[in-house]
């Protein structure tokens, strides 16, 4: 089944590609482009917008190629405490030469890295030296004082003006980083100051893929960044600088909204007058008119709220998370009109579990049929789960067994008598490998087998928290799941 679309993909990259040449063009042929969110892998505008492509970011720069070079910037502050990225579990250090060459294989220019917030830390010094053995061409920041509010000291010899200039060669500058809080904002006006100082009239814009700016503020699209964010603390408003400039309403978030007086008078004081009016002008985003589908875009918003809702209880029982965000996403989900049971899976695994007084899962298939597991003897609930799946979308009896049992009995064998586990039912990636053994020989197993790209984009729950390899599997899979924060069997240790 066809999955339905609510955005469309390719009219984004033609409208998003020619806003940014435009943009260059209202400057001395010089921009530096603030990126925010993620380049390679922007999964949660590829979930609450169907049809957005995880990559869309990437194919765009891919697009400007000709025009653009990157530049890659980090924290000397987070270098020195080792800060890890959640989704890929590497240091932001490690993920800058990751970025360099992921760009670089796509035939995009990576002109350089930018240390910022350096004050002698031991560990940037280090990787500063790493880069250069590299060949990379590395520049530094420096902590201002006073910054962002002291404008007359930041707009400076002493403020900005102690920073290196970056030399750059294109006319589009895409300024990236690891994670948010790595200084790319700071590192744009620091080269606007440079460049003003040599007589090129550079200019600023922000690309951020949300909110949405011509979107409702209470639009499911905007609230569910509210949910992505809670432990950010941001919050969606009406931008009052465009309102009061234009009269029209546009939403922006609260840092924007902030911190514009000061970038406006920073803006004044390089250039003696502001090119912009507000945070909305700043920004060049065009997701909002490229929206083909509300309804289709609403519902998967309102999906992906419920489901950051159970991320985030999941990580409060495991002491990743506090209480307010768990509040947060309530007040979000009241605001989008929603509970859990408007996700059907979870219903349908609760509804199981109570039945069985065992854990449970259920997945929805994309036409809307709901597949069950529970948990036996052989298998747990998520395996049991994934196989019956596969033995839908194959059109084989549920009754059948598609393993072998001879492909089963070594499997448990080898996790009880010989790696000292208790548990001898089968994780999800342990069923996957058996019945890829049994493909060898049996025509249905090999038709299950067949059927797994077809749970990409399904959704799924469990009654019982999962462990990590099955986890790690539904990822793999692309299966978008969610589950109940309770241990298995009152555990304090999983």
């Amino acid at each position: 089944m066809e999955e339905k679309m609510g955005f469309d993909n390719h009219k984004y990259l033609e409208m998003q590609s020619q806003n940014i040449r435009e943009r260059i063009g209202m400057f001395d042929d010089k921009l530096y482009l603030e990126f925010g969110g993620k380049l390679f892998d922007d999964y949660h505008a590829s979930r609450v917008l169907p049809g957005f492509q995880p990559d869309s970011k990437l194919q765009l720069l891919m697009q400007l190629s000709e025009q653009a070079e990157i530049v890659i910037v980090i924290s000397a502050a987070d270098i020195e405490k080792n800060k890890i990225r959640g989704d890929l579990g590497i240091t932001y250090d490690l993920d800058v030469l990751r970025l360099m060459q992921a760009f670089e294989e796509k035939g995009l220019y990576v002109g350089s890295v930018v240390i910022t917030k350096y004050a002698g830390q031991t560990g940037a010094d280090l990787f500063k030296q790493r880069l250069c053995k590299l060949g990379i061409r590395v520049y530094t920041h420096y902590v201002i004082e006073g910054y962002p509010n002291n404008v007359s000291h930041i707009v400076s010899d002493a403020g900005f003006g102690k920073n290196d200039y970056i030399e750059t060669t294109r006319p589009l500058v895409v300024i990236t980083a690891p994670g948010p809080g790595s200084g790319k904002m700071a590192t744009c006006l620091s080269q606007l100051y440079h460049e003003h100082r040599r007589g090129i009239h550079a200019g600023y814009a922000k690309f951020e893929t949300f909110p949405i700016w011509n979107v409702p503020l209470k639009h499911p699209i905007n609230l569910a960044y509210e949910a992505a964010t809670a432990d950010l603390n941001d919050i969606n408003m009406i931008d009052p600088f465009h309102m009061e400039a234009y009269g029209k309403t546009t939403v922006n978030y609260n840092r924007d909204v902030e911190i514009f007086p000061v970038l406006k008078a920073i803006f004044e004081k390089i250039y003696g007058k502001s090119p912009y009016q507000s945070p909305t002008d700043m920004g060049v985003n065009m997701a909002g008119n490229c929206i083909c589908d509300d309804e289709i875009c609403q519902e998967a918003s309102k999906q992906e709220i419920i489901r950051r809702y159970f991320h985030t209880l999941n990580g409060l029982l495991q002491g990743h998370n506090q209480e307010e965000e768990v509040y947060k996403i309530e007040l979000v989900m009241n605001q989008a009109g929603i509970a859990v049971t408007d996700r059907r899976v979870v219903v349908a695994a609760r509804k199981l579990a109570e039945l069985k007084q065992s854990p449970a899962a259920a997945l929805e298939l994309k036409d809307g049929r709901m597949i069950t597991g529970k948990t036996s003897a052989l298998l747990g609930a998520t395996s049991a789960m994934l196989l019956n799946a596969l033995k839908a979308l194959a059109g084989i009896d549920q009754e059948l067994d598609i393993i072998a049992p001879e492909s089963l009995e070594p499997i448990q064998r080898l996790k009880t008598a010989y790696l000292g586990s208790r548990n001898p039912r089968l994780h999800t990636d342990e069923v996957l490998i058996a019945l890829s053994i049994s493909a060898a020989d049996h025509k249905e197993a090999a038709l299950a087998l067949e059927q797994l790209p077809k749970l990409a984009g399904c959704q799924a729950h469990t009654s019982v928290m999962l462990s990590q390899v099955d986890i790690k599997q539904l990822k793999r899979l692309s299966i978008q799941y969610t589950m109940e924060a309770q241990y298995e069997n009152h555990s304090i240790y999983h």
